[in-house]
């Protein structure tokens, strides 16, 4: 099997889809020139009717995808940064998100809003938040964070392929990540999380980016205790199920969320844990998050940021 980069991954599937699905089409700022390396080639490929640059306006980017897919395209709408995503709140988490809810399931809507998220790069608030926790807060949007090059394709084929509103997030930390990737065509189904090491002594659930993290620390801790750590891959659905039979075999739970610990997700898998499988529990529940502040744009990002040392001591703290 080939290596190829993340953010390559991402442009295969677009040119994959759209090759086999002339009713797919992107829509967004940048998108010719592309950014992130993501839509390289595209427009020379499928010309600007299909891969179709906007003034700055997320608004108008978010609107005119939703209306598309009402009359039976599948746009894909990137608005550059997660963060954007406020300015276009009502057409994604109100409009896109629940417009099939609330016809009574009787009208699709097959949409697929993209964006890059996360920090670690200094480049301040309003370019370096993960904000998941809103679109979950949105019955009807699905939310995909693909970790690796492989998931990173399969799960963007299978979001252009749903019938109804996706949200696909990237993390730009991982855009340079190199990874074992198929060839042609294949897609992962939403709501199985994976396991990406195995262990008996503590469940370590960690998103996105933060899952390489996890993955550091359970190497570091290798001689103390056996780390098992679970990447959800698309936090709507979420494979709960998976989490819980972990830890009826290791007993002990950290969660690992780029996000702010307050109101994040963090919070609600903790809720959903004590709610169905707390006597398996055999130690309180442990959250690292980002601290209820806002990124700096500067070296200061690192204090508010989860970092490795801290998933090294909450790991230490609920297994001794």
């Amino acid at each position: 099997m080939r290596e190829i980069q993340y953010n390559q991954a991402i442009n295969e599937a677009y040119f994959e889809e759209m090759a086999s699905d002339e009713s797919v089409f992107i829509i967004g700022e940048g998108v010719q020139t592309s950014t992130f390396g993501t839509m390289t080639g595209l427009v020379d490929a499928y010309g600007p009717d299909r891969v179709i640059d906007t003034p700055i306006s997320e608004t108008a980017i978010a609107g005119a995808a939703l209306g598309a897919s009402m009359l039976g395209f599948r746009p894909i709408a990137d608005l550059m940064f997660a963060d954007f995503m406020f300015i276009a709140a009502d057409e994604v988490l109100l409009e896109s998100a629940q417009w099939h809810l609330l016809h009574g399931g009787k009208t699709s809507l097959p949409l697929v809003f993209v964006a890059n998220m996360g920090g670690y790069r200094m480049l301040g608030n309003g370019h370096s938040q993960c904000p998941y926790s809103p679109m979950l807060h949105s019955p009807g949007l699905k939310v995909v964070t693909p970790s690796t090059p492989y998931d990173a394709k399969g799960l963007l084929k299978t979001a252009i392929r749903d019938n109804n509103p996706v949200f696909y997030l990237f993390h730009k930390g991982l855009l340079g990540l190199k990874g074992d990737v198929p060839e042609g065509d294949y897609a992962i189904p939403f709501g199985e999380a994976k396991i990406r090491r195995e262990g008996s002594d503590v469940t370590v659930l960690a998103i996105s980016l933060m899952n390489h993290m996890a993955l550091e620390a359970a190497e570091d801790l290798k001689n103390e205790f056996s780390v098992e750590v679970i990447d959800p891959r698309t936090l709507e659905p979420f494979d709960l199920e998976t989490v819980i039979t972990s830890l009826k075999k290791t007993g002990r739970l950290v969660i690992v969320d780029e996000d702010t610990e307050r109101c994040g997700f963090a919070g609600e898998l903790t809720a959903q844990i004590v709610e169905h499988a707390f006597f398996e529990l055999d130690a309180p529940i442990k959250r690292v998050c980002a601290k209820n502040y806002p990124i700096p744009a500067n070296i200061i990002e690192r204090h508010v940021l989860p970092q490795k040392e801290e998933i090294i001591a909450a790991i230490r703290e609920i297994c001794v």
